[in-house]
């Protein structure tokens, strides 16, 4: 089941991230536009987006990986993709360095970091939290 994520789901999440090495930096300030995938009551999987003025930040998309090929990852994707939308997102943006081939399949193509606005590369996932080798990827809505 996907749903938003809640504030008590934060310690779970963060530890869901940190198994698979992924920032957690940010994470608190954006739970309101946080997805999780449950398994019961077990958080198996979860998706982020932070909203900016220029677009949104799709950040945090990770499943469990005893979960993986359970098609997680695709539905946190894609609800992630509607919850942008729904906030009034034109254009989703995302920084990755293990997952450049999942994600083309929603319609993010790679683009040069000087293609996404400043709103969006003022994020900590810009600034600090992804490695500069990290793969930038744009989907327009």
């Amino acid at each position: 089941m996907i749903q938003a994520a809640r504030e008590h789901d934060l310690p779970e999440i963060r530890s869901l991230l940190e198994r698979l090495h992924l920032p957690v930096a940010g994470v608190d300030e954006h739970v309101a536009t946080m997805l999780v995938a449950r398994d019961g009551d077990r958080i198996v999987g979860t998706a982020g987006l932070e909203m900016y003025a220029d677009g949104a930040l799709l950040r945090s998309v990770a499943v469990e990986p005893q979960q993986q090929g359970r098609q997680f990852g695709h539905r946190l994707t894609a609800a992630a993709l509607q919850l942008a939308a729904a906030h009034g997102a034109s254009t989703v943006f995302l920084l990755t360095t293990t997952a450049e081939h999942f994600f083309p399949r929603f319609g993010f193509e790679p683009i040069h970091r000087d293609q996404v606005p400043a709103s969006v590369r003022a994020s900590v996932e810009f600034q600090s939290a992804c490695p500069a080798s990290a793969r930038v990827m744009r989907k327009q809505l």
